[in-house]
């Protein structure tokens, strides 16, 4: 059975999406963007927008039941492939090994005009 996961901990789906769904024992999350909770975009570069969408991350997978730990693959989408290294170095800070799968691609562009967006998907414990 397919659910729906809502905290006031990441920012609002703003479209007909979930911040998540779980289905059995997996987590599936939409891309997290560089929001706070209030829907602020986070200015800076391409660590202090990662930093905000891993902490977007974290918080949607907390209320689903589970935490990074638990990620076995994760898709990132950059802007700029010039900036894979940047965004690399603040990723990694919030893995721990064995690091989760992971697919990273350049778009065109992303919602809001932001650097980095990033999905995962979980394990439930």
């Amino acid at each position: 059975m397919k659910d729906s996961v809502q905290t006031p901990h990441a920012p609002a789906a703003i479209g007909p999406y979930s911040q998540a769904v779980t289905f059995g024992n997996l987590v599936i999350t939409s891309g997290q963007i560089p929001l706070t909770p209030a829907g602020d975009l986070v200015e800076g570069g391409i660590e202090a927008q990662t930093e905000q969408v891993m902490i977007n991350l974290r918080a949607v997978l907390e209320a689903a039941g589970t935490d990074l730990a638990r990620v076995v693959k994760t898709t990132v989408f950059l802007a700029d492939m010039n900036e894979f290294a940047a965004m690399n170095a603040v990723y990694e800070r919030h893995f721990p090994s064995p690091y989760p799968a992971r697919s990273t691609v350049q778009v065109a562009r992303l919602p809001r005009d932001v650097r980095v967006e990033i999905e995962v998907i979980a394990e439930r414990h």
